[in-house]
């Protein structure tokens, strides 16, 4: 049984884990707020670009955007987006084993021929996969607490140049979406090649004429590299609001759970204290007893 020292010292370190926890939770608190007023600036630029494209997609059938046109798919590229810190409950693994089951089920064959490419934005995934039968064509460690959208923006831009030269025919995105402080929401996107965009809607009158200033095709051409920026952007927002959440989640939990921990060993404490004032008790009880019967 253990000694009320070994309780006490055991008291003592879940008071300071739970001090520890605390702070954890007020910091992804206090960044919560900033995050979460980045990415619902980003939401109406967003929505709005894809409004437009929409548009212009239901007036003009043929489009000649190398973006668009589907092709047979022989290599893929897929970016996993996870945290570069850990203690946010299953954040990352949940994005880990979906983009894993991608990897080893759905595109197993790739896998094995080598023509599948797996891009780790966050730490949590590069120490994931670098351990594993995969290969990481880049891995970006340390850019989600300090988000840039220079930095979405490049990385846009290598992955449409590949995909023009050929080197994919189609870029999966496995990452969470941001629904609440307690809920975040998995999700898979098809970067390349540009999708129909459902769940749009069209304000064009269809069966009206337009006339394109300068012209179609450089409207879709300027609109599209803004498009995915915006889109890619946005979802690196919404990854980063979501890790706080889940985090913020997570330590009030290890900060309630440490509370009843603590409750739990002073009763304990308690109980082995009394027996331990009892068994004095009853030795100098049995050792008068005994002056007693010896006098």
């Amino acid at each position: 049984m253990a000694t009320l020292r070994d309780i006490k010292r055991r008291i003592v370190g879940v008071k300071n884990t739970q001090q520890i926890t605390k702070a954890m939770k007020m910091v992804a608190a206090a960044r919560l707020r900033r995050a979460q007023e980045n990415m619902t600036q980003a939401r109406p630029y967003s929505r709005k670009i894809l409004e437009t494209l929409n548009d212009l997609m239901a007036l003009e059938k043929e489009i000649n955007n190398p973006l668009f046109q589907k092709r047979e798919v022989k290599k893929i590229a897929i970016l996993c987006v996870t945290s570069d810190r850990g203690l946010c409950g299953a954040f990352n693994m949940n994005v880990i084993r979906n983009t894993e089951m991608l990897i080893m089920d759905t595109y197993a064959d790739y896998n094995r021929e080598g023509n599948l490419h797996l891009y780790c934005i966050g730490k949590k995934a590069n120490d994931y996969f670098s351990k594993r039968d995969v290969t990481i064509a880049a891995a970006h460690i340390g850019v989600m607490s300090h988000l840039k959208f220079e930095f979405a923006a490049s990385i846009v831009s290598q992955l449409t140049q590949k995909y023009i030269a050929g080197e994919y025919d189609k870029v999966l995105l496995v990452h969470n979406e941001f629904k609440s402080v307690i809920q975040q929401k998995l999700t898979e996107t098809q970067l390349l090649p540009i999708e129909a965009l459902e769940g749009i809607e069209t304000k064009t009158n269809h069966d009206a004429e337009f006339l394109f200033e300068p012209g179609k095709t450089e409207i879709f051409d300027y609109l599209i590299p803004k498009h995915l920026n915006a889109q890619f952007w946005r979802i690196l927002l919404e990854s980063y609001a979501a890790e706080l959440g889940a985090r913020m989640t997570a330590m009030d939990m290890a900060t309630e759970n440490a509370k009843e921990m603590i409750r739990s060993l002073q009763l304990t404490f308690n109980k082995v204290r009394q027996a331990a004032i009892t068994k004095e008790l009853l030795e100098i009880v049995s050792g008068a007893d005994a002056l007693k019967s010896s006098s």
